[in-house]
């Protein structure tokens, strides 16, 4: 195996944390087969996050600057790391395996007629052959795929692997000219929410609701545990289908993996789907009035509870003890 190259997530010139997991996967397959990590940076102004990157205990950081990648948008980033790899010569591309890589790295292995694995939550060598362990039906079964070919492509599913340090020995950041042509595709606007709170799939505290909340007023209940923990808010996808929160809640599946400290899962029944995105979290505590609800074959802590007194119950505790 030659070097492995590690492609930066960031956005608004903060550098995310889902890059550290990506890291400590590359060092995961250059412990198996070889090879040195270095990190490649693209954005217009990104300067920052290449800094943060040359403390990840890379060794190097290519930074690539320029206006086409302001905006994240696939092509450049495809071509652009298509060029640094044909380049340099790398064996394997890694990415969290975040909307950001499932993205760009699709159209990168096409451009390289590469193999790409998807969401891998492991590496092994086998009678030195190389396989990739990543989830199917939901996380109800491991696949084992085996690799072949070069340059290998991965999307690193970042509850699987711890993050790296950033505060490591600063490599250097070496420049990188790129020549990027346009596709005919142009950046027309962003719509995202905001929100003061932690964003989901960072937060060491997620509380999440579901549809036994029953109304958009009911799912308020969700918000004020969350803003008195300093936890994030996640949904169930009934309560993103009813309307009650955007779908940048959405944990599951087809939504957003999240693996915090502790995840309060309420009204939410425990739907496979719902599971496969929340299931690897440390602490599970689920508030439900079904027993029968598959969400408790899950949890750590179950409350069979009606979750209109359960809740401000508990909201008075929090209280009571902030007081004091």
């Amino acid at each position: 195996m030659v070097d492995i190259l590690v492609v930066v997530e960031h956005q608004e010139g903060a550098f995310r944390k889902s890059t550290l997991s990506a890291i400590t996967a590359a060092r995961r397959l250059s412990a198996l087969v070889g090879g040195a990590i270095d990190a490649l940076v693209l954005g217009e102004g990104a300067a920052a996050v290449a800094v943060t990157a040359a403390g990840c205990g890379v060794r190097r950081v290519l930074h690539g600057d320029a206006a086409v990648f302001a905006h994240g948008l696939a092509h450049p980033l495809a071509t652009a790391c298509a060029q640094v790899v044909r380049e340099h010569g790398y064996g394997a591309v890694m990415t969290p395996a975040s909307t950001f890589g499932k993205d760009f790295m699709p159209r990168l292995a096409g451009l390289l007629d590469a193999p790409l694995a998807s969401d891998i939550v492991g590496l092994t060598l086998e009678a030195g052959e190389l396989r990739v362990r990543r989830p199917m039906y939901a996380g109800n079964a491991i696949a084992a795929v085996l690799m072949t070919g070069s340059p290998l492509m991965f999307t690193v599913r970042q509850t699987a692997f711890d993050a790296a340090s950033p505060s490591g020995p600063t490599a250097p950041i070496v420049p990188v000219a790129l020549s990027v042509e346009s596709d005919g595709t142009v950046f027309v606007g962003r719509k995202e929410t905001k929100s003061a709170r932690p964003e989901l799939t960072e937060a060491r505290v997620v509380v999440s609701g579901g549809r036994g909340l029953g109304s958009v007023e009911g799912f308020s209940l969700v918000e004020q545990l969350a803003d008195r923990l300093g936890a994030a808010v996640g949904a169930s996808r009934a309560a993103v289908d009813a309307g009650w929160v955007p779908n940048d809640r959405q944990v599951g599946q087809t939504g957003k993996v999240v693996a915090p400290e502790l995840y309060i899962a309420l009204g939410i029944s425990g739907a496979l789907q719902h599971l496969a995105g929340m299931k690897d979290s440390k602490t599970i505590v689920a508030i439900n009035k079904d027993p029968e609800a598959p969400i408790f074959q899950v949890a750590d802590y179950g409350l069979v509870s009606d979750l209109f007194k359960a809740i401000p119950g508990i909201l008075a505790a929090l209280d009571k003890t902030q007081q004091t």
